[in-house]
């Protein structure tokens, strides 16, 4: 992330150094531009410590959701086919085949 900050410090020092002005079209469009570019990295910045947050909610969630399974279930992953629902689960998820029919 700190790439995108130096490489819109970069270009806006590119800009002061072409002494490009912004009185005129083309000064305007490139500062819009430069500007464009920053808030994009800022929100984009945002977004990221955003994600970082759900991912580490996610965890959370997925652990607490272990406890409970294991709590309900009492049992490991591998003994699920000896589970007496397995059958009728399974059948419920496996036909495909069945039409829908909407009113």
């Amino acid at each position: 992330m700190d790439n995108i900050f130096e490489n819109i410090a970069y270009l806006k020092g590119l800009a002061e150094g072409l002494e490009i002005e912004e009185d005129t079209k083309v000064g305007k469009l490139m500062m819009g531009i430069i500007d464009a570019l920053d808030q994009m990295a800022g929100e984009i910045e945002d977004l990221s410590y955003g994600l970082e947050d759900v991912e580490e909610y996610l965890t959370f969630v997925d652990d607490d959701l272990s406890e409970v399974e294991d709590y309900i279930f009492d049992f490991d992953d591998e003994d699920y086919e000896d589970c007496e629902y397995y059958d009728e689960f399974d059948e419920d998820y496996d036909d495909e085949d069945e039409e829908v029919v909407e009113e």
